[in-house]
């Protein structure tokens, strides 16, 4: 069944553990492409869409919630082209408010999390949402001392240099505190950015699809005489450390910062609660064509800083601050043909080849079909989808998208369709090896089944292998990758013909540092690069053979509690799907459900896989994974279980404070659990817990243990 056409309230707990599993890759694939490549694959509002629906589920089945959930992400990991810089305060992602329901909701959570009545005066800020890219600038004595990229929030791109290039960013401060780090967006105007455009055709050189990727591509060079030749311009609208606080609020605090010679938002204003924020929401958005740089919605803060102290933060996300989006933009256009893309789990993906056409000022030549229910106008239940209209090629088509994106075909105009247009066959093989594509039930994809011996798939698992969370072998990427599978002398067709590529070299004539492209030193720095790689921590090898459903969090999260790969190897191949010690020790991980652990166990005991992964391991000295320190606390690594009335903080805020102190907390009692905090009224978790012989304490007892922990 496929599980993306369900609502959520009707999914049951089985479907809800594959969707999350389906989400988690398709999540971390749009990050990757958007913060790390400046290369979209995914819009806005469909990536928008994916994250609200993920974090529907984890709230309606928190026990499913995965070591790998998008919910804990920001970003996308930096790239190797510049240093690491290590952010002392966090660069974090926002959550998302797009309704007038959401924004009065995100009042009301932070009310209720606060205890104000609501009636209690409670101002925010609603600035632009500037569609651009984070920047975060350090200064020390009034000086500018780094510049770095928001990264994966945790650490980011030193790119000081070519941030000296913008006019906007002030090389020296007057009366700032001794340390100050002033965050905002480098972005690039409409204008500036089609005269750019302009140079770039002229010099024969290529173009930018919009503003956001001229931005982030120019700020992220390597040569800063090149970033200083782009027109980027800087908002500042936040900070990260200071030695001394700004202001006491967010509006005083951004008056300062403008004070201190940085641009900021003139469109930033004070409302004093839900109505006055959806009333400049409106105001904003009606000017949006006339600004003169990219928006994509706006920002609401509480503007008191005690309380935004008070509010704290999620995972990933500030409890005080949301971002409030714009709707996203339509266009039609003709749909010329059907294309079937392979990926290297065998999924057969359709993607719309379009006439091109501007969609909100980017021109969009692919789309994404979904499935071949999607393109039949029905869902995987059977019902109707766009009225029961299928979608065929030469048909007139609505395009969907919102941001700097590949959009989605949304809709199709019967009265243009040709009259020789056909419905769409979905092939039942695979067009890359001929192998019969099935659809299993329950899945909303039709998967070849060629695995090993299917081009396509070899390919796309291969890439999977060098990618920078798994090997990461240098000289070694996607290029080379098919030009080594194709290579008829020295090829690559699975991940151990890696590590024998220098033997096959030296044992034949037609030498690698002979071939056009590569010389005797490129070829040396090659092998070097793949030797180094022989040594590898255990979760890069088990990232690195490509499980449907395990990423890098996941493969993480196993490497820590099996240690070693014999440890995990034995333990993969002694379990049987659905039985067994083994298999209920795989389940009792937190983080993996029975998707997951049926992926992994099943490819273990697959003969080609199991031989392939053998092969590879017969090459490698993989390196132990020991344990996830604990934090230093004296409820780390405990659960515990909050009950009754807790008078001296709010239920949220205690929560947020057990787990920065590194418990787990959970909804209920159970033998696993280390300990409970009753307050008055506690009921029925107070006697399951003493049946069990679990420590209970009062508040006062909770605080006096955890003291400035």
């Amino acid at each position: 069944m496929d599980t993306s056409v369900i609502k959520v309230e009707d999914l049951s707990h089985d479907q809800a553990r594959a969707e999350l599993a389906r989400l988690a890759p398709v999540l971390a694939q749009a990050d990757a492409a958007y913060y790390r490549h400046d290369a979209p694959e995914m819009s806005d509002a469909d990536y928008d869409a994916l994250k609200r629906r993920n974090a529907a589920i984890e709230a309606r089945f928190p026990d499913l919630k995965r070591a790998d959930s998008p919910s804990d992400t920001v970003g996308a990991a930096p790239s190797d082209g510049f240093a690491k810089v290590t952010h002392a305060v966090r660069m974090l992602s926002l959550g998302n408010a797009f309704t007038d329901e959401d924004v009065a909701e995100f009042d009301t959570r932070i009310r209720k999390y606060l205890g104000l009545a609501d009636d209690a005066p409670l101002a925010y800020t609603a600035e632009p949402k500037i569609d651009g890219l984070s920047l975060s600038l350090r200064y020390e004595n009034g000086q500018l001392v780094q510049a770095a990229t928001r990264g994966d929030g945790e650490t980011g791109e030193n790119v000081t240099a070519n941030a000296r290039t913008i006019a906007d960013i002030p090389a020296t401060l007057i009366d700032a505190p001794d340390i100050l780090e002033v965050r905002g967006e480098v972005y690039m105007a409409h204008d500036d950015f089609a005269a750019l455009n302009a140079r770039q055709s002229e010099a024969g050189q290529k173009t930018f699809a919009n503003p956001r990727n001229a931005a982030a591509g120019s700020l992220r060079q390597l040569d800063a005489t090149i970033t200083a030749t782009r027109p980027l311009r800087f908002f500042a609208y936040a900070w990260g450390e200071t030695s001394a606080p700004l202001a006491q609020t967010q509006s005083d605090a951004i008056d300062r910062l403008q004070a201190l010679g940085f641009q900021t938002n003139p469109l930033t204003q004070l409302c004093d609660g839900p109505q006055a924020m959806l009333e400049h929401y409106r105001g904003i958005e009606a000017q949006r064509a006339t600004l003169g740089y990219d928006i994509d919605g706006v920002v609401y803060k509480v503007n008191d800083l005690a309380l935004q102290a008070r509010l704290g933060f999620r995972s990933t996300t500030p409890r005080w601050a949301t971002a409030h989006k714009f709707p996203a933009e339509l266009a039609w256009t003709r749909l010329e043909k059907i294309e079937i893309q392979v990926g290297r789990t065998g999924a057969l993906s359709p993607v719309a080849r379009l006439h091109p056409v501007t969609v909100g000022g980017v021109v969009v030549s692919n789309a994404t079909l979904h499935n071949e229910d999607y393109i039949a106008g029905r869902d995987s239940k059977g019902n109707t989808i766009r009225d029961g209209k299928d979608i065929r090629e030469g048909d007139w088509v609505q395009v969907y998208r919102a941001g700097d994106v590949i959009p989605k075909v949304a809709d199709t105009d019967l009265a243009k369709r040709p009259d020789d247009a056909q419905p769409y066959q979905f092939p039942t093989t695979c067009p890359e090896c001929g192998s019969d594509a099935i659809r299993e039930e329950g899945d909303a994809v039709r998967r070849c089944t060629g695995g090993l011996i299917c081009p396509a798939q070899a390919v796309e698992k291969l890439k999977h292998f060098v990618s920078r969370g798994a090997f990461d072998i240098e000289g070694l990427g996607a290029k080379q990758v098919e030009m080594f599978y194709h290579d008829p002398v020295l090829p690559i067709r699975e991940p151990a013909d890696i590590f024998t590529l220098r033997a096959r070299d030296a044992a034949n004539l037609a030498r690698l540092k002979n071939r056009d492209g590569w010389g005797e030193k490129s070829a040396e720095k090659l092998f070097a690069a793949i030797d180094e790689r022989r040594n590898i921590a255990l979760n890069r090898v088990i990232f690195g053979l490509g499980i449907r459903h395990v990423g890098e969090s996941a493969s993480q999260l196993l490497a820590q509690n099996y240690h070693s790969w014999p440890a995990f190897e034995a333990a993969m191949t002694a379990a049987a799907v659905g039985e067994g010690a083994e298999w209920e020790q795989l389940l009792s991980i937190d983080g993996v459900g029975a998707v997951m652990a049926t992926e992994l166990v099943t490819v273990f005991h697959q003969d080609a896989e199991r031989a392939s992964i053998d092969r590879l391991v017969a090459q490698l000295n993989i390196q132990d994974v020991a344990a996830r320190a604990d934090i230093d606390s004296p409820v780390a690594g405990k659960t515990v279980v909050f009950t009754g009335t807790l008078e001296k903080m709010t239920r949220a805020e205690a929560k947020a404070r057990a787990e920065a102190l590194g418990a787990k907390v959970a909804g209920s009692v159970s033998a696993k659990t280390d300990l409970l905090i009753a307050g008055p009224g506690a009921g029925s978790k107070a006697k399951k817990a003493a049946d069990l012989g679990i420590e209970t304490i009062d508040e006062d007892a909770w605080l006096a243990l955890i003291g400035d922990a």
